[in-house]
């Protein structure tokens, strides 16, 4: 039985009708031993890792009874589970809730519409500053007046510091005070913004816009998760760029964690064309799955609804990326390097090369949706196969890194789109081959949180 069957790098089936309903409201609760069992079953089975665990070696117990008596030494199904994953493991999740992160998977999340990045203070004080990314349309940042590059310092009145800002922020009401900064101290400005969270339903595809360019067409695409729900927006756009007669593209992955394997195959393929079939990536599975379930992704001509997609038949591209790239979008980056002249612009990305699906309790090897146990809304994302791409590139831990590194600059973020934009430049510099501009003097603080740190997505890439 091959994989396809019931997975997408953070593209989890959701095909098994209403996946985003209550859970049962007459509940008989499981008990923790039956959840236990549940994420002990599943990592035994999939996880990439399980080698690294004698726990999780098939015969570490001799019968169910012994294996009940390891699993009652933990107290919570957290516990537990973060004790059988692998020290390599930065990215395996346990939630307690399946809903949100099914939301999630389809962009659905609440959202006050304020994207943002936390930032400490350049005094070592433990204070951070918050900078607007980008806001969202018909949100409440947006009838707020909030645009990118806006500061705030306080929430609720209170200084945001590494100690406090989750519980500042994680509120579903709150009120930022916006603030300058001078090149040594940060200053209020009076002005507030009392900001609001709704279920929103977020279109990834945030700019698909065609610049000239000293008489050239470039399309810029700033695209900030791989959600199939939005493939044939996605598609659209690439079909406006092929109208356009575009030459070359900037692909924008700045923000982007991750999402669809199948998705990062398609934009893939769209920019490309020319190699349908050729393969994309491969994948590495844990000794016992390897043989049934590793297989090739390759290029390919349809998303996800059987449309064709619309190719550039690009020999190069331009890849934005910063520290918060990861996952799905470093899959299509690895994944063009050996076929056409992939352009890093940007800082190093996280470091993300293995995939995931939702494994629910259910029976194996499905671990399905419409089997799951209703006594519970447990369920797992955890590391089941790593991707390496054509010529074998994996294992990249440390992230990938740009050719053209430049970091962005909090206090100078320029408008997304705009050829002045910073980053945006920099790609437009060098596909004119003209000498970047020096950016001598820039202050470049560190980055340590952001408003997506908390999303169930992000850093996954779902396989197919």
């Amino acid at each position: 039985m091959k994989k396809r069957i019931f997975i997408s790098l953070l593209i989890v089936s959701l095909l098994f009708g209403s996946c985003f309903e209550d859970a049962d409201d007459n509940l008989q609760p499981a008990s923790t031993i039956d959840i236990q069992n549940f994420i002990y079953r599943g990592l035994n089975y999939f996880y990439l890792y399980k080698a690294d665990t004698p726990e999780l070696a098939n015969d570490a117990f001799a019968n169910q009874d012994e294996l009940n008596n390891f699993l009652s030494n933990y107290q919570t199904p957290e516990t537990l589970f973060d004790y059988l994953l692998s020290p390599q493991d930065r990215f395996s999740n346990l939630y307690s809730d399946y809903t949100l992160i099914e939301n999630a998977l389809s962009g659905i999340t609440l959202s006050n519409g304020m994207e943002f990045g936390l930032v400490y203070y350049p005094d070592n004080s433990g204070n951070v500053f918050g900078y607007v990314r980008y806001v969202l349309p018909n949100t409440d940042a947006q009838s707020q007046g909030l645009k990118r590059g806006d500061l705030f310092t306080t929430v609720d009145g209170q200084q945001i510091n590494e100690n406090n800002y989750n519980d500042l922020l994680a509120p579903n009401s709150y009120t930022i005070g916006l603030a300058t900064y001078n090149g040594t101290d940060f200053t209020l400005t009076g002005e507030t913004a009392l900001l609001n969270k709704t279920q929103y339903n977020e279109n990834p595809v945030y700019k698909a816009e065609t610049l000239t360019v000293n008489g050239n067409k470039i399309g810029y695409l700033m695209y900030n998760g791989f959600i199939k729900d939005y493939d044939t927006e996605l598609n659209n756009a690439f079909a406006q760029f092929k109208a356009d007669g575009v030459s070359s593209l900037v692909l924008d992955l700045r923000y982007n964690g991750g999402g669809s394997v199948e998705t990062a195959t398609d934009l893939a393929s769209m920019i490309t064309g020319q190699f349908n079939g050729q393969v994309f990536y491969q994948e590495f599975w844990n000794d016992d799955r390897q043989a049934d379930y590793a297989e090739n992704g390759l290029f390919d001509s349809t998303i996800s609804n059987g449309s064709s997609i619309s190719s550039l038949n690009l020999s190069q591209v331009y890849i934005i990326t910063t520290r918060r790239t990861a996952s799905a979008s470093e899959l299509v980056l690895n994944g063009l390097k050996p076929y056409i002249d992939a352009v890093q612009v940007g800082d190093t990305t996280t470091g993300k090369f293995q995939a995931s699906f939702l494994l629910y309790d259910a029976p194996a090897p499905q671990f399905s949706r419409s089997e799951a146990n209703p006594n519970h809304t447990y369920a797992m994302l955890p590391l089941v196969f790593k991707t390496a791409n054509a010529a074998g590139n994996t294992d990249f831990t440390e992230g990938l890194f740009p050719q053209i590194p430049l970091q962005e600059n909090y206090f100078n973020l320029g408008q997304l789109g705009d050829e002045n934009e910073p980053l945006l430049a920099a790609a437009l510099f060098e596909i004119a081959g003209r000498p970047m501009p020096s950016n001598k003097g820039v202050q470049y603080l560190k980055e340590f949180s952001d408003s997506n740190a908390d999303s169930p997505i992000y850093g996954k890439m779902i396989g197919n």
